[in-house]
């Protein structure tokens, strides 16, 4: 028992400045984080009435919300994306990090090729894509028509992307991969450079190829990386804004719908019931995803 209080004493003391360091940060995120969310329980709990009476505690808003077509439309434009748009910015992460994991003549180049979407600001990424997909003169238009040199004529209607929600929540979502999927490549490049090399000599000596290998070795020890980057990514998901609001504005998602709710209704009280909905969706699928990666990972090491 002694042995342990100074085990755990000496390492106290030897990691006092790591803590020293961290404390006030972490003091300071959790208070901001504690602030943000009572004063947004409190106000999602507040029901002003047509006359601006304030009737407190009131679950008006959160019944507002489940006979409310718009929210009920928002949820599901945001499930949809989410569950589309996280695998493909792993699926993108993963695909691009085992391309510039391999040393060869330009990796360097290449890395930082890829990381230029990072470079190029979110909102300006969604400008071009609503001047690509523009009704009716837009550029993927004028192509689809054969109006130049390069390129046949598909169609000789211009297509209205935007009045469409498909194609509107498509391209914010392609916008979005694109934009994003350096921080995933980052992190899984980061996973896959802490796989000590000795694991891949050892299945070569019993004989493996490469998919055994990427099976066997690769994916096991990625499984930390990859719960990172679907946790983060899933979250980033949920919350987007810039590319629906500019993009697919006449379908929304949670995130574009508090925005609508909060400036273009005056609904404030409901804005902050959407938004204790899009936390309490979050730490869900944040939950499911640790238990799936987990049951991932016991299935991976277990064969």
């Amino acid at each position: 028992m002694l042995t342990n209080v100074k085990v755990i004493s000496d390492n106290v003391r030897r990691r006092g400045m790591e803590v020293l360091l961290l404390a006030p940060v972490c003091l300071y995120l959790t208070a901001f984080l504690i602030l943000i969310f009572y004063y947004l329980t409190a106000l999602s709990f507040t029901w002003t009435s047509p006359r601006g009476a304030e009737i407190v505690p009131s679950l008006k808003n959160y019944i507002y919300l489940i006979g409310n077509a718009e929210f009920l439309s928002a949820l599901q434009h945001t499930i949809i994306f989410v569950v589309i748009g996280t695998p493909l910015e792993l699926l993108a992460g993963l695909v691009l990090a085992l391309v510039v994991h391999k040393q060869f003549r330009f990796t360097g180049a290449v890395r930082s090729f890829f990381i230029i979407p990072l470079a190029v600001p979110a909102i300006v990424t969604a400008a071009i894509l609503v001047v690509m997909f523009d009704y009716p003169g837009g550029h993927v238009n004028t192509i689809l028509q054969g109006k130049h040199w390069f390129f046949p004529s598909v169609i000789d209607v211009p297509i209205n992307w935007r009045n469409s929600a498909p194609f509107a929540l498509g391209v914010s979502l392609v916008g979005k991969v694109w934009r994003d999927m350096p921080i995933s490549m980052l992190i899984i490049l980061s996973g896959l450079s802490s796989i000590p090399s000795d694991q891949y000599q050892a299945a070569e000596t019993l004989g493996a190829g490469t998919r055994a290998k990427f099976r066997y070795v690769t994916l096991p020890l990625l499984m930390p990386a990859i719960s990172t980057v679907l946790v983060i990514r899933s979250i980033e998901m949920w919350k987007e804004f810039i590319f629906p609001y500019f993009l697919a504005r006449r379908f929304h998602l949670l995130g574009t719908l508090i925005e609508y709710l909060y400036h273009d209704w005056d609904r404030k009280g409901a804005a902050a019931a959407v938004s204790v909905v899009l936390v309490i969706c979050i730490v869900v699928f944040a939950a499911v995803i640790f238990w799936a990666v987990k049951r991932a990972k016991d299935y991976l090491v277990r064969i």
